[in-house]
This record gives structure tokens, sequence and C-alpha cells, in this order.
């Protein structure tokens, strides 16, 4: 009967001395939290620490609960390491949580949340120093861990996007950006920076898909439309080109690769009149362009073809021809241009000169 009461006397001693060590953590975190004063988080871990040491102890969700938010908030808030600890941070925070089960975890969803909100801002600290060193696994291994917490932060999800593509993961950057680009909130330079996934890719329907999508939600940002017209061109879709490259040019009325463009895409659909005026628009801008001299050249040269009676046409044939010729001399296609306008008008004299210089050429 004294063995008995002795087990039980020492049995209530071990818990009234956890149950104290527990209260003394509970207070002095609680002080921490009202002064921010490190001394009273670390007088909090050591109390805690002093209650984890029995199984019992260690498997109960209030002691679990509040190991986590000390040990979360120690990872978080002494970045610089003052406070001294055989375990890190991090991980007796996730120790601690692990032991937690759903209804316990649910019980105590505010200091849950308050855990994962620290555990996020210590991997964001994290992955921000591995930045600066552009170590990008390491950044990127600590957004994952930020995501896994189930804290969908809008920031995290774009700078996994990101730091996927520095590491050559393209396949999960492509699925980050998919899920930015489902938000309402989704920037047109997102839309850009998934098009450019893509090309790392070689997929190009999904560059096209992307930029078009992009241009639905945006019709008139300019980066996207320049990209847009930038794809097509490289495909040689002159049909895609001619209804929406007007809007480029607004943007950029000078330029001339767009204005030649512009040309080159109407006349390849079949609208040679409009083809005009955007070579002839060129020519203002710069006179001396080879390539809209020959190209208005070459469709009044057609005209005449045509209509040997065109007198307008015959005489911008030979005036833009000739311009040409007189940019690049030595340029085949010029000189079979003037080749072909020369044997319409019988001027034979300057047709054996330029036939003479094609035989020269083609023995080189």
């Amino acid at each position: 009967m004294r063995i008995l009461f002795l087990g039980i006397l020492l049995f209530v001693t071990h818990l009234t001395f956890a149950q104290s060590n527990y209260k003394e953590s509970s207070n002095n975190f609680a002080l921490y939290s009202k002064t921010g004063d490190l001394k009273s988080l670390e007088n909090a871990k050591k109390f805690i620490d002093a209650s984890y040491k029995t199984r019992r102890d260690s498997t109960s969700s209030k002691v679990n609960i509040l190991r986590a938010m000390i040990y979360s908030t120690i990872a978080y808030a002494d970045s610089t390491n003052t406070i001294k600890s055989d375990v890190e941070p991090l991980d007796a925070t996730y120790r601690a949580l692990g032991k937690l089960n759903t209804r316990e975890q649910g019980n105590n969803a505010a200091e849950v949340k308050y855990v994962k909100q620290n555990l996020a801002a210590a991997h964001l600290y994290r992955a921000n120093k591995a930045l600066q060193k552009k170590d990008y696994g390491i950044a990127y291994d600590n957004y994952t861990k930020v995501k896994n917490l189930a804290l969908n932060n809008y920031d995290v999800v774009y700078n996994l996007a990101l730091l996927a593509v520095e590491s050559e993961k393209y396949g999960v950057a492509i699925e980050y950006y998919r899920q930015l680009l489902s938000r309402p909130n989704a920037t047109a330079d997102q839309y850009l920076e998934l098009a450019e996934v893509y090309k790392k890719t070689d997929n190009p329907q999904e560059v096209l898909n992307t930029l078009n999508n992009a241009r639905s939600k945006f019709p008139t940002n300019k980066t996207i439309l320049m990209h847009l017209i930038q794809v097509y061109a490289q495909d040689q879709n002159y049909a895609a080109i001619a209804p929406i490259i007007d809007e480029a040019i607004k943007f950029e009325p000078e330029n001339i690769e767009l204005n030649y463009l512009a040309g080159y895409a109407h006349e390849a659909v079949g609208n040679t009149a409009v083809a005009r005026t955007y070579y002839q628009q060129v020519l203002k801008l710069n006179q001396n362009n080879y390539e809209a001299n020959l190209a208005l050249g070459l469709l009044y040269l057609q005209s005449f073809l045509n209509d040997e009676d065109d007198i307008e046409a015959e005489y911008y044939a030979q005036n833009l021809l000739l311009k040409a010729n007189e940019i690049r001399p030595y340029d085949v296609n010029t000189l079979k241009s003037l080749s072909l306008y020369y044997e319409k008008t019988e001027d034979l004299a300057q047709l054996d000169r330029v036939k003479l210089l094609l035989n020269q050429l083609s023995n080189n």
C-alpha cells in the first residue's frame, strides 16, 4: 500500500512539474508577444524543452502546439541566432506540428495558422538570402516549402515560377504560370514570360496560344502585340499580320522595319494598293532603303508588264529599280527585274548590259 502510494506521489509530482514548466513557458511566450524581448522567447524555449522530456509530454497536443509556436517564432524572429539551440528551429517546429492529428490541428486553427505564417516567413527569408547569392536551387526549395504550407500566396507562386525558369525546370514553371494566369490579377508580363518558357521548350503552338490569350485580355498592350507580330513573321504567316500591323505602326509610326513588314504582308495577301502605301512610307523615312525601292519597283513593274500603256507604272518601275540598283549594284534580284523592264521597253543596249553583268555574277 505504501509502494502504491509512493508511485502515485511520484506521478503527481512529475505531472505538477511538467505543468509548471508548461505554464512558465506559456507566460514567457506571452511576455515576448507583448514586448518582443528575445530573452522572454529564450525563456519560453527553455521551459517548453523542460516539459518535453517524457513520451507522455511529447505527445501532448497543447505542449506540441506551444512548442511549435515558440520554435517557429525563433526560426522567423531570431535570424541572427541569438537564441542557442541543440535542434534546428525549423525542424523542431515541423516535428511538433507532425505530432498533431487533423482534429487537434482543427481545434487549434488560430495557433496552427500562426505557426505556418512564421514558417513561411522564415523560408521566405532564407529564399531571399539565397537569391542574393544567386543560389537559385536553395531559393526554389524554400519557396516550395512556403507553398506546401498551403498558404497560397500570389507572390510565392510567382517567385516559384521565376525560380523554376532559372533552374531550367521548365515543366514546373509552366504549371506555376498556369496557376497565375488563372487568376483575375494576372499581368501582361506573366503572359509574356510564359510565352518565353514555351519558346525554351520548343513549343511554338503554345507560344502562339499564350500570346493570343494575352492579346484577348490586354488588347491595347504594345509589347504583346509586337511579340505576336514577331511570331507571325517568323512563321511567314502574313495573312495573320495584315489585319493587326496597323495597330503596331500607330505605336511606332516611324519604325522602318514595321512599315516594310506591313507592305510585305499586305502584298502577300493581295492588297497591293495598301502595300504600295507602306513601301512609300518607308521611302519617306529613308529614301535609300533598298528593300522598299525594290519591292515598290516590282509592284510597278508588274503593273507595267500587265499594261504597257500604264505610263505611270513604267516611270516608277524604272526609277525605283534603278535606285535599288544604285544602292546595291550587284544584287541579282534587281538586275533580273531590270532585265524584264528593258525587255518590255525594248531597250536592247541596256538589256545587253544587264544580261552581261548577270552572266559575270553567275560565273563568279
